[in-house]
């Protein structure tokens, strides 16, 4: 197995560049602790004055943190949050990265994930992600398909391309760890999406397959899509809306049915729905749950990026 010691000073002292004198925040709830121990134990070897708060687990991914903890986002000068939910779309991380706090979400992250998946060569990946993330910078229209039946068009226009490649050390950085993706917030897109992975419920032994009309997921049928579905309209329309289209970048990542692994994986492309104002999207609501698509072809623009998996862009 790979060195989880390794993996938290990458993430410290590379991703994030913890220099000694910052204040450092970890937040972690009770699944997470030892990685967060970890994480803590680390910064304040580089020299910081670092903190670690435990709190209850939220609800689903993207519910707020406790209002304590919202304060101390905005009182660090970098955070790390290893867990159980994605606190990556909440209001109180945003309004910490638009502060110039830097910081990392690592929801659900594991001890055998972090020492694998960030054995990364970090120069490769970031090479990928940045020319992913420019072409959806750039583009106006992306094209998936899969072998499964996956057929979906996303409107692109006006949005802004995201590399997460670990490069967490500006002002105001943030960035999901482990790291490798590039991701967008559609403007819309219709089509059909059959996903193998389904967060926050795991591997579907039969692929759920999800329908989007108008930028909304419309109905969700076979395997985990009712369930998928019935998370997402618990907070009403908002939750419905097509919040993101990524693409992995990672070649260490591996399907495991964990979406934070799963959303990496080399090959694969990924969409979320609910909030998407934490990514430059319009859409604030308390969710933000992701579907991964495996063997994926993507065209952006008519510019082949995959092609039934294989990462073909020059």
């Amino acid at each position: 197995m790979p060195d989880l010691g390794l993996a938290v000073s990458a993430v410290v002292r590379r991703c994030l560049e913890i220099k000694s004198g910052e204040n450092v925040l970890v937040i972690a709830d009770g699944a997470s602790r030892r990685v967060g121990d970890a994480l803590r134990e680390e910064a304040a070897a580089a020299g910081a004055d670092a903190v670690l708060a435990v709190m209850d687990e939220r609800a689903t991914d993207g519910t707020e943190p406790p209002p304590p903890l919202a304060a101390a986002l905005l009182a660090c000068d970098a955070f790390m949050a290893p867990t159980s939910r994605s606190l990556s779309h909440t209001t109180a991380r945003k309004r910490a990265s638009d502060a110039g706090v830097r910081g990392a979400t690592m929801p659900g992250v594991t001890e055998d994930m972090l020492a694998r998946v960030m054995t990364v060569d970090f120069d490769v990946m970031a090479t990928r992600s940045r020319a992913v993330a420019g072409l959806l910078d750039a583009g106006s229209v992306a094209h998936v398909s899969c072998p499964l039946g996956t057929d979906m068009t996303l409107d692109l226009s006006s949005r802004a391309g995201i590399s997460d490649d670990g490069d967490l050390t500006a002002a105001g950085a943030f960035g999901n760890l482990p790291c490798g993706e590039s991701f967008i917030a559609p403007a819309g897109g219709d089509g059909r999406v059959v996903a193998s992975s389904v967060a926050p419920l795991g591997l579907s032994d039969d692929p759920a397959v999800l329908t989007v009309q108008n930028g909304r997921i419309a109905s969700a049928e076979g395997g985990l899509g009712p369930r998928f579905l019935e998370l997402l309209l618990a907070h009403g329309e908002l939750g419905t809306n097509l919040a993101e289209l990524g693409v992995g970048t990672n070649d260490c990542a591996r399907l495991t049915g964990n979406v934070l692994e799963d959303e990496k994986i080399l090959g694969t492309i990924h969409v979320a729905f609910g909030a998407s104002a934490g990514i430059g999207g319009t859409v604030s609501v308390p969710i933000h749950l992701d579907v991964v698509v495996i063997d994926a072809s993507l065209e952006i623009d008519g510019q082949p990026v995959l092609d039934a998996g294989r990462f073909v862009l020059d």
